[in-house]
Parts: structure tokens; C-alpha cells; sequence
């Protein structure tokens, strides 16, 4: 199998609709050949993110949860404290399936 390198400009778009383009390359949905439990996406580089379009109402209430397991461990973060690239990575990860290969996946996600 042979993967391909994609780049991807960033520029004016939306987070949600750049991350559902990039997941589907890096899952492979793309090729002819694509089958949901082997890996068989390509290489996706993404420049210019920057100049990402984010809304700034939304970056306000925008809120990633975390949970430590313990009691009273639920962690809260907003959107508006991250990097684009931050929050770019983490809107892709939550569009990749939730198996042992979404880390394969992210690790050839490239993000400038």
C-alpha cells in the first residue's frame, strides 16, 4: 500500500468542516479499497492554520472535557485557550473512529 501526501490549506475555513475532509483522508475513505478495520489513509499536511475562521462567541463557550477518574475529577478547558493548531488536532481526533487505530491515524496528521 502505497500513502500519498495531502496538503491541505487551512485558510478561511471552519474548523469542523476542514476536520471531516482531513478525517476522511486520513481514514483512506477515499480509495477504492477501503476497509473500516485496516489502515490504509494517507499522509495529510495542514498549512496556513492560523488563519483558520474561528468565531469568537463560539471559542468563548466552547468547552473540552476531561475526567480523571477520580472523584471530582472532571477537568474543563475552553476553546478560546488553545492554540488553532490545538484545537484543530483536537476537532480531527473526535471525527476518527474511537479503535486501536485513531493513534496510528493522528500520527500522520501534520500541522503547520
Amino acid at each position: 500500500m502505497t500513502r500519498i501526501t495531502h496538503t491541505v490549506d487551512a485558510t478561511l475555513m471552519t474548523p469542523g468542516r476542514l476536520a471531516t475532509k482531513i478525517a476522511g483522508l486520513l481514514m483512506g475513505k477515499h480509495k477504492p479499497d477501503y476497509q473500516p478495520y485496516s489502515d490504509c489513509g494517507d499522509l495529510v499536511k495542514v498549512i496556513n492554520v492560523a488563519k483558520l475562521k474561528l468565531n469568537p462567541k463560539r471559542l468563548a463557550k466552547t468547552e473540552y472535557k476531561h475526567h480523571t477518574l477520580h472523584p471530582g475529577g472532571l477537568r474543563r478547558t475552553l476553546a478560546k485557550d488553545f492554540t488553532p493548531a490545538e484545537i484543530m488536532r483536537k476537532t480531527v481526533n473526535n471525527m476518527l473512529p474511537k479503535n486501536k487505530l485513531r493513534i496510528r491515524m493522528l500520527k500522520r496528521l501534520t500541522i503547520q
